[in-house]
């Protein structure tokens, strides 16, 4: 797995940087009290570096200062732990691209901030969205079904946004279903390599994951001659 496109032979190493680390602790400000909220990314910081099947309950206490009984004094289980980071993190995103969906009339405009948003989102959370994007079969089957939803929902609204765009004229997209699911696999893994130290950051891999996008679905007329956008 690799972080930098400058460098393809950097490793990325698990767990949270602390710059992302201030952003959960400010972001899931609604998980109280906040000892919750502290063994919730601690959680996610020892399913990412770990693996959430190599992890131990003992394992997240211990980063908080907390025996495993301390720990299930908030969350029922491991299981439990990462269903609440599955569940906030796939919220979050369908927030994301939702609004992203409805920013702009314009059927090119709003792709790009579909796009861009939905990548940006995942360089920014790149540590919590390598654990909700990889660890789904760990989750209970009911927990699975419900985070299930969610992503069918994050599904739809990049179909709908291309059929937006196809029924203006502005994509020629002869699979809507497969390019849908091609743009969304194309901005998830970017949590599989990306790092806060690599050469672009959020923002930048978002300009580039739309513009990349934008030249795949346009139609031949719309096409850009240069590489301005």
């Amino acid at each position: 797995m690799y972080h930098d496109v400058n460098d393809p032979r950097t490793p990325v190493e698990g767990g949270l940087d602390e710059a992302e680390a201030r952003a959960l602790d400010e972001n899931w400000s609604e998980v109280q009290p906040p000892a919750a909220r502290q063994i919730l990314i601690a959680a996610v910081e020892a399913f990412a570096t770990r693996g959430y099947h190599a992890t131990t309950t003992r394992d997240i206490a211990s980063r908080v200062g907390r025996s495993p009984a301390g720990v299930y004094g908030y969350f029922r289980s491991k299981e439990e732990l990462l269903y609440r980071i599955s569940l906030i993190g796939h919220q979050r995103t369908l927030r994301t691209i939702t609004d992203a969906a409805g920013s702009d009339a314009d059927p090119v405009a709003r792709m790009r901030a579909v796009v861009s948003d939905f990548a940006a989102w995942h360089a920014r959370h790149h540590t919590t969205a390598r654990v909700i994007q990889y660890e789904l079969g760990a989750l209970s089957e009911a927990h699975h079904a419900e985070i299930a939803a969610l992503r069918r929902q994050i599904d739809r609204v990049v179909r709908e946004t291309l059929d937006y765009g196809v029924a203006r004229g502005a994509f020629d997209v002869p699979d809507v279903p497969g390019t849908a699911l091609a743009l969304l696999s194309l901005s998830i893994d970017v949590a599989r390599w990306y790092r806060s130290t690599g050469r672009l950051g959020p923002e930048d891999i978002g300009a580039l994951y739309a513009d990349l996008a934008l030249r795949m679905l346009r139609t031949p007329e719309h096409r850009p001659l240069t590489s301005g956008h």
